[in-house]
Parts: structure tokens; sequence; C-alpha cells
């Protein structure tokens, strides 16, 4: 089996600093949007940017929804980043209804929404460092981190109802679900590649699970 790290390629995110990353980390990366390919490798990332319903529809289009869910029940280890984390959810009310990948229970909804109704003027979209609570400190790609370390978050809707899969979370008005485990199955709503040292190592992490 291929021991590179793959990062899914289907055409919603500038993969650069990614792979730089995984790269100053001294691994092999590939970038592929071929399903098959996921049959031979070790580790997934699927990264992303944007639109929910957009970046569902390619990942379908593509047969790569199916292969990502195949791979990832066969205890394949995968991580979503950003946007690529809120596709591991079960829906998305980001312009309408729109469903994701099922892996992760729970559902992706408007922070601006939740901070209204909560009486907050918090800004949205939620861009900047934030320090992380550790909600699941045994989790694997925790291994690196430690309670307080902050990361770099862009985003405008976020995660709720992840039951026992939040692993950790972070302060804006809101607590808001900054990362998930379902099993094998990980997801960070922050950028790790953005996110400097603390980044670097939670992205070694993820690289020396097995």
């Amino acid at each position: 089996m291929n021991d590179k790290i793959t990062v899914i390629d289907y055409g919603v995110g500038n993969l650069f600093s990614l792979r730089s990353s995984l790269h100053a980390l001294g691994f092999a990366v590939q970038l592929t949007g071929d399903p098959e390919e996921l049959t031979k490798v070790s580790k997934i990332i699927l990264p992303g940017v944007g639109a929910f319903g957009d970046a569902a529809q390619k990942l379908r289009s593509t047969g790569l929804a199916e292969a990502l869910v195949d791979q990832a029940k066969r205890g394949k280890p995968l991580l979503g980043i950003c946007l690529g984390m809120q596709l591991l959810f079960e829906k998305s009310f980001e312009f309408g209804e729109c469903e994701g990948l099922g892996l992760v229970p729970g559902q992706v909804c408007s922070l601006e929404a939740d901070l209204r109704e909560a009486g907050l003027a918090y800004k949205v979209p939620h861009i900047g460092w934030n320090p992380l609570h550790l909600e699941k400190p045994t989790c694997p790609l925790f291994k690196n981190t430690r309670e307080g370390d902050a990361f770099y978050f862009v985003h405008s809707y976020h995660a709720k109802n992840c039951g026992d899969s939040l692993a950790a979370s972070c302060e804006y008005g809101l607590n808001v679900t900054a990362a998930v485990q379902a099993d094998n199955v990980y997801g960070t709503q922050f950028h790790p590649e953005k996110s400097g040292k603390v980044g670097l190592s939670m992205l070694e992490a993820f690289g020396e699970v097995r």
C-alpha cells in the first residue's frame, strides 16, 4: 500500500500551503481526484474552502464521495480540514439543506444566525486565532497539542450536535466545534496548515496515526 499522505484534489481549494506543510514535515504527498487511487493509499486528507453544496456535488459527481465513505468505513485514517471537516457531517443548511458524507453525527449551521439568536454581535466570518479547549484530550490528533494552543480559523458555518465525536471546541461568543473524531475519521474547523508551529505539530500527529 502507498504510504504517502493523499490529499483530495477536487477543485475547491488552494492546496499549496497544505502540501508545503506536509513536505516540510518530511511526509511524501500525492494529490488525487481519482476514486480508485484511494484504495491504494494509507491516509487521506480532505481539504476545502467555499460553499458546502458545490463541494458535495463535486465529490458525488466524481465518485469521490462514495470512495471516501468506503475507505473510512474500512478503517483508513481520514482528516477533513475546514469545509472538508463540514463535509464529514450528516447535512448542512448552507443555502438550503444538503447531505454530507454522514461519517460524523451532526449538522452544519449558520454561525451568524446562532450568534444573533444568542443576542451576540460577533463578526462573521469568524476569522482569527482562537485557543482550543480539548474536549477529548486522548484524541490521536492532539498527540503534540496542549490545552490552550491557538489555531487559525476562517468560517461562517459551524458544526452542531456532534455528541461524543466532539474532540475540541473554541469560544467565539458560543462554544464552537473546533475538531471532531469518530473512530478513524478526524476533522478540524481551523486550518492547521496556516497555524504555524502548533498546526504543523498537529499535521505531524495525523501523519503518525496507525
